[in-house]
């Protein structure tokens, strides 16, 4: 699979686990849906950050947006240790989870209409895209292991 499929892969995923937890009202099932997000969002940003941004940074066309990007993860990643320390079945913690679902709905959004449209016509050949996302197959599926495993 190459790498943009992949990718555009773990973001339906995630929408689909964001559908299912807004109208959760049971702490217990929020806190199991939010865990598979928190899981699902670490090793998503971890293999953009340590695979495919690397990859396209240094090029002109999407320079800008990978370098956002990087900003955005981080702003998603507190946000997610926010929320994992709250309790759950609260308003505030729904609140919470909205803000995260939007910051990830934009991430998505300029992702897929802006960067990956660049990275395949400019920037990576369609082997070279199926090179990295086997490696990225890789690094997510040791990444899953790992986060499982503790």
């Amino acid at each position: 699979m190459d790498a943009i499929s992949l990718l555009k892969d773990d973001h339906r995923k995630v929408e689909k686990l964001f559908a299912q937890i807004k109208d959760k009202k049971d702490a217990a099932d929020r806190e199991r849906l939010f865990t598979e997000i928190k899981t699902e969002l670490t090793v998503h940003t971890e293999i953009e950050e340590k695979l495919f941004y690397p990859a396209v940074l240094d090029a002109k066309v999407a320079h800008e947006l990978v370098v956002e990007s990087f900003e955005e993860h981080k702003q998603v990643k507190m946000v997610l240790a926010d929320l994992d320390q709250a309790d759950k079945s609260t308003e505030n913690w729904i609140g919470g989870l909205t803000v995260l679902m939007e910051d990830v709905q934009h991430h998505v959004k300029e992702e897929e209409t802006e960067l990956f449209p660049r990275v395949k016509k400019e920037i990576l050949s369609e082997q070279e895209l199926e090179d990295l996302g086997k490696r990225m197959q890789e690094l997510k599926t040791r990444e899953l292991a790992s986060v499982k495993g503790s």
